[in-house]
């Protein structure tokens, strides 16, 4: 019955016990069981046995070489349980912030050495999603993709009207494959933080969730229509000479799960070993291309966030050919004017300014020592101002960067990471063939004209119409606020109480000074008419003054001895 009672348990909270299964045994015979029996997981499935060896980390490693060899054994982990965990795997890989070097390097080496699909299940798809036989569609269609990776497959087509296509088919089942994993990811990451301090503080949930979102939106071809559309439309406004060369999309024949692209005929950059091969006209060209990149980052806040070898392409009309549109980067218009002034600031060597402007994007608890996070940021990046490409290591840079931020404890959000992630992959491209290129030369160049921009009369215009129409709102939402709150009050009775500090103390002062007040004019009274009795009075003696003068004085005295006992309290 108990067991009965668990398999409920577990249905409830992972669908796919077998995949469950699955996961557990791959990640035991890479050597985590130790961390598996620790965390209660193989507890989880009735009856479940872990195979594989106990641990496989050497105890006598420490440093770099024990961290490498955790990341050798999660990497082929990460390849035997196929696409959700390669790109997990891919995207843990960009977080220099808070992973270990010698992990991020074992990381970077997954790629997606996933196979194709049989063409007939691939036609299936295309036919179902475009609702026609795809001798409708195509005129011709190569049967051997040309590319493969962990949710797409692509084709080299033709269609009927003569232009040459690529078609990117979604893997059949992929979506629920992911959202499966994920299910079991989170259920498996929620019980490893529960047992250790260090996988909570790399924050491995949020990791996974994130993950998740940017799978989501990879999964949907639509949206990777619609930012190669938006990309292409924004460079057409800036490119005059046509540089950079992104795909036209097909929509009449594109849907959620199958993309149709115009065939881009060209070398991918990671074929080239150098500058050289490429030939002279194009270091002008590339230079070009990376200001353009630059302006998209800066001036449009959209930009293409997964810029490595393979997604760059020479053409054979001597262009720059751009592909893979899944993954872009957004900058909303208050973090664009941050970056540009970040940006503006390290090229202008303003340091205070550069902490002021990390303060206010940054997620913190307390305000730091800013005095001291100056000096610690202008000895962390001062270094790498004025180098050229080659000169300068990128990532060591973001990680010195960033390990300064979090030793004040700030803490940059997400969105900052991918702009991060797009300059490293960035350099990487200019560092693997040759290409020696000042990144500070290029934005000391257009960061003026982006400043002046943003202080431009229209753009102060418009934001001080934005302030104007929330402060109209805010006047005509306070009145109807504060009637519902006396309709509120009436209706419940509630009486309004008004408490000052000390009060008490400041009523009984008012009301002695008021009593003193008043018993001294009584006196003053009395003082009057017992000398008016005195005025017709020859006086030689105390005898000679009228008894009445006497009463009067004494009532007198009596009251300015009422107000100096009064004092004494």
């Amino acid at each position: 019955m108990d067991i009965i009672k668990t398999g409920i348990g577990i249905s409830k909270t992972i669908r796919n016990v077998s995949r469950f299964r699955e996961i557990l045994t791959v990640l035991s015979r890479h050597g985590f069981s130790q961390l598996i029996v620790k965390s209660g997981l193989d507890k989880v499935i009735p009856g479940f046995v872990l195979p594989g060896r106990i641990s496989a980390f050497k105890e006598d490693l420490s440093g770099e070489e024990w961290w490498q060899n955790f990341g050798q054994e999660l990497r082929h982990s990460f390849e035997e349980l196929g696409p959700s965990f390669i790109k997990l795997g891919q995207l843990m890989a960009t977080r220099e912030d808070i992973l270990d070097p010698a992990l991020i390097r074992e990381l970077k080496l997954l790629q997606d050495q996933v196979k194709g699909i049989p063409f007939d299940v691939a036609q299936k798809v295309i036919e179902e999603n475009l609702g026609k036989k795809i001798e409708d569609v195509f005129r011709s269609i190569d049967k051997n993709p040309i590319g493969t990776a962990s949710i797409g497959v692509v084709y080299k087509a033709e269609l009927h009207t003569g232009q040459k296509v690529v078609v990117k088919v979604r893997r059949p089942r992929i979506a629920k494959l992911i959202a499966t994993d994920f299910e079991i990811l989170h259920f498996i990451v929620k019980k490893l933080e529960g047992v250790s301090s260090e996988i909570r503080f790399l924050g491995m949930s949020k990791m996974i969730s994130d993950f998740f979102k940017s799978t989501q939106n990879e999964l949907n071809f639509m949206i990777e229509a619609q930012n190669c559309e938006r990309l292409r439309k924004n460079l057409e406004l800036i490119d005059k000479d046509q540089f950079l060369v992104v795909p036209k999309v097909y929509k009449e024949f594109s849907s959620q799960e199958v993309l149709v692209l115009e065939f881009l005929d060209g070398t991918p950059f990671n074929q080239f070993r150098s500058i050289n091969e490429m030939g002279e006209d194009m270091v002008e060209k590339l230079e070009k291309s990376i200001e353009l990149f630059t302006h998209t980052l800066l001036a449009d806040g959209f930009f293409h966030a997964d810029l490595h070898g393979g997604n760059f392409f020479v053409l054979k009309d001597r262009r720059i050919g751009i592909i893979d549109f899944g993954l872009m980067g957004t900058l909303s218009k208050k973090n664009r004017a941050n970056l540009i002034a970040i940006l503006y600031a390290v090229i202008t060597y303003n340091f205070d300014n550069l902490v002021y402007e990390f303060l206010d994007v940054a997620e913190y608890e307390s305000i730091p020592d800013h005095e001291e996070l100056i000096r610690d940021i202008k000895d962390a990046i001062s270094p790498y101002i004025g180098l050229s490409v080659r000169e300068t290591n990128m990532t060591e840079l973001v990680r010195n960067l960033i390990r300064t931020l979090s030793k004040h404890q700030l803490y940059l959000p997400r969105e900052w990471f991918i702009i991060f992630r797009a300059l490293m992959t960035l350099d990487g491209v200019g560092k693997s063939i040759g290409l020696d290129i000042n990144i500070f030369k290029v934005l000391e160049k257009d960061l003026p004209n982006l400043v002046s921009e943003l202080l431009s009369p229209k753009n102060t215009q418009e934001e001080l119409l934005w302030v104007a129409k929330d402060v109209v709102s805010s006047l005509r939402i306070v009145p109807k606020h504060l009637k519902w709150f006396l309709r509120e009050v009436s209706s419940n009775g509630y009486a309004l109480e008004i408490r000052l500090k000390d009060l008490d103390l400041l009523t009984k002062g008012i009301n002695r000074s008021f009593y003193s007040l008043g018993m001294s004019f009584m006196a003053s009274i009395f003082v009057l008419c017992g000398a008016l009795f005195v005025r017709n009075v020859s006086v030689t003696s105390l005898n000679d003054i009228p008894v009445l003068s006497w009463v009067f004085w004494s009532i007198a005295a009596y009251l300015m001895l009422r107000i100096a006992l009064l004092k004494k309290y």
